[in-house]
């Protein structure tokens, strides 16, 4: 396959595109606030005689006959999911380098993400398999990343890695933006609601339909991703035992990345810095639907014009971090957004308004698509010559997983302590701090290490 090729390149961009809507409406904008509703109302309809909940009183779920707290429980279960992603994505792309399927393994978690996000059109009939929907959809996202990923040094040469992977999340957000204003109209369309998600459980279908047309948003979409990857660059063959040979494939690059210098320490600084990006981005709007004094109406369209702001934003910080890392590089670039997360997290502990939380909003935007194309890039340029693109993408995505089951699991176990979540998104500035400090011993060349 010819790199540059402008049709292939233009194909890969679109998987961003297809797939954004789960990270914007699922994880971040409508199923978020839809959840804390939800489950607040389900556990008020066991005191017919009361309509709020008493103040500091925690929420109830009922998951599979267990009591847990709402905001506990989905902060458990996305971390599980993403235990389960770290332990599958290098046991998975080992066996896609040897047999050449990573296109594969793109296609079955793209399908698995997408229906389990339309099954979760039945989450306020049955929570608990509302949450199996959650986790399941959160397994197909994250998964289908590591192959989509390790596609891009395989299209595009390294001097271009920079600018096609700020197009591509810049095209993710402006794609989950448009669907997420057609679900919002859809959804305010309703003569029975009253504010976004305080309807009447006779209206929840208009919030659930959503969430189908994420999976066939997704579904559809990345069709023309389909269409434009190779199937197998190195035209490699399926022979017997390739399970077996995907672990020996996959300890040799291991062995093989260890002595990368360079890479290894990238990797280390990533593990830190994103920990606390992904975290921050998990539970954003939980933090505010809770912290901030949004008054009458419990906050539900100011959250989501601010995360309308943070997409705009995120899709130009994408391009200014593309430019600003031609100039000072890429590590460079990336010490800045770092540093720029740790002063918004400690921003975030002090807001109390809807005032200052757009304004901080604005913010994580500039720095969100930013960092997420600037690492993404950095470590594609830093991969030595090798065909096994899968298994040294699988330990980027790894490490991210492992990071985020860490900085979920940590938030959550600083709310369960202090049960203050305001602790906890304070706390997530040592994951930046710690970030930072390890890009400073990452070298610009590898022969400097």
């Amino acid at each position: 396959m010819q790199k540059g090729d402008k049709k292939t390149i233009r194909g890969w961009v679109f998987y961003d595109w297809a797939n954004s809507v789960y990270n914007l409406v699922i994880s971040s904008a409508i199923f978020p606030i839809f959840y804390s509703n939800v489950t607040k109302n389900k556990y008020l309809e066991r005191f017919p005689d009361r309509e709020e909940l008493l103040p500091n009183e925690k929420v109830m779920v009922d998951f599979f006959g267990m009591e847990v707290e709402n905001q506990l429980l989905i902060t458990y279960i996305l971390s599980f999911s993403f235990l389960v992603v770290s332990v599958l994505s290098p046991f998975l792309s080992g066996i896609a380098d040897v047999v050449g399927s990573k296109k594969r393994f793109l296609q079955f978690f793209c399908y698995l993400g997408s229906f389990a996000c339309m099954g979760l059109y039945f989450f306020s009939e049955n929570i608990s398999i509302g949450m199996i929907s959650i986790f399941l959809a959160s397994i197909g996202f994250w998964n289908s990343l590591v192959f989509y990923n390790a596609y891009l040094p395989e299209i595009a040469e390294p001097k271009d890695h920079d600018k096609i992977s700020a197009k591509g999340f810049s095209m993710g957000y402006f794609g989950a933006m448009i669907l997420l204003v057609l679900s919002l109209f859809m959804i305010m369309s309703s003569d029975e609601t009253n504010g976004l998600y305080n309807a009447s459980i006779a209206s929840w279908w208009r919030v659930e339909y959503s969430f189908i047309g994420v999976g066939i948003w997704w579904l559809g979409f990345s069709q023309i991703t389909f269409r434009a990857l190779p199937h197998n660059v190195y035209n490699r063959k399926k022979e017997k035992g390739y399970i077996w040979k995907g672990f020996k494939e996959l300890k040799a690059v291991f062995q093989e990345f260890r002595k990368t210098k360079r890479l290894k320490r990238f990797l280390m600084s990533f593990f830190f810095f994103n920990t606390g990006v992904q975290t921050v981005m998990l539970m954003a709007v939980y933090f505010a639907k809770e912290e901030i004094e949004w008054g009458p109406g419990g906050g539900d369209t100011g959250l989501i014009v601010s995360i309308l702001l943070i997409q705009i934003l995120a899709a130009v910080g994408a391009f200014v971090m593309s430019r600003t890392s031609s100039l000072l590089g890429n590590i460079n670039t990336l010490k800045i957004v770092v540093a720029l997360w740790f002063i918004l997290c400690v921003v975030a502990y002090y807001i109390t308004t809807p005032v200052e939380f757009y304004l901080l909003a604005a913010g994580v935007g500039l720095v969100m698509g930013g960092v997420q194309a600037l690492a993404r890039s950095t470590y594609s340029k830093f991969l030595p010559d090798t065909k096994d693109h899968a298994s040294y993408f699988s330990f980027y995505d790894s490490t991210e997983k492992i990071g985020i089951v860490l900085g979920t699991f940590f938030w959550g176990l600083v709310y369960g302590i202090t049960g203050d979540l305001r602790d906890s998104v304070i706390s997530i500035t040592i994951f930046f701090a710690l970030g930072m400090i390890l890009l400073f011993f990452v070298p610009q060349k590898e022969k400097e290490a």
